[in-house]
């Protein structure tokens, strides 16, 4: 039986450089996740932490690919005591646009995790293309 994953497709109207830096750029992330950041060196082995406005950690992990501006992995730490899960970002040039596909998985079994980022993900990735295309974020509910 194979592990469950969460995969998102989106499609950008901006330029790789722009969605690498949204995704890796604490001033960025902030404006579409929440008023969080993310902060990291994005060198393999690194930490990677994302921060909420208080200054405490959302979750935390470790840079595992950094391949600018076109893969991104990290391990997902969380708060439900679970193994850290892996989250990977690969963006394609097509025409004009990016094809941002997303891939979040190795959960452990029975994982409290997978349900919450399924609706987190969409609502984040969405608040992203938004900024990016618009000049405006979404501003999901859990902000």
């Amino acid at each position: 039986m194979s592990k469950p994953e969460f995969v998102y497709v989106t499609y950008i109207a901006s330029t790789l450089e722009k969605v690498w830096e949204a995704l890796t750029t604490g001033e960025f992330t902030r404006q579409y996740w929440g008023g969080r950041t993310i902060q990291s060196d994005w060198r393999p082995g690194s930490s990677v932490r994302h921060v909420k406005e208080d200054g405490s950690f959302d979750w935390e992990g470790e840079i595992l690919e950094a391949d600018p501006p076109r893969l991104l992995s990290y391990t997902f730490g969380n708060k439900h005591g679970e193994r850290p899960s892996r989250v990977t970002f690969e963006l394609t040039l097509l025409g004009p646009h990016v094809k941002l596909t997303l891939t979040h998985g190795d959960f452990a079994e029975d994982s409290k995790v997978l349900p919450a980022i399924s609706n987190g993900w969409p609502a984040i990735l969405s608040s992203m293309k938004s900024l990016l295309e618009t000049g405006k974020a979404l501003y999901p509910e859990w902000r």
